[in-house]
């Protein structure tokens, strides 16, 4: 599998605390490594068909797409991006 990130991923994830930013690299390398690991809480987004949404800790999470074996991250940071996936 691959991961890419979108042009928004990267704009959220450089305005992270340092400390958010080491633990969102955990969980990605997670996520490639276990794309089933209990700790990511992965599921389907609410009203979009394609997207996905995986748990960083109690209040950030990041948003994919499954494209054959690519994993397009979308997005990073609190519930807020939810909305905007």
């Amino acid at each position: 599998m691959e991961l890419r990130f979108t042009h928004s991923f990267r704009k959220d994830y450089r305005g992270l605390s340092t400390e958010l930013q080491k633990l969102t690299d955990k969980k990605l390398i997670l996520f490639l490594e276990n794309y089933h690991h209990p700790s990511l809480r992965i599921k389907k987004m609410g009203g979009f068909d394609y997207i996905w949404e995986a748990r960083i800790n109690r209040n950030y999470r990041f948003t994919f797409q499954i494209d054959d074996d690519t994993y397009l991250i979308r997005r990073v940071g609190p519930h807020d991006i939810l909305k905007t996936p």
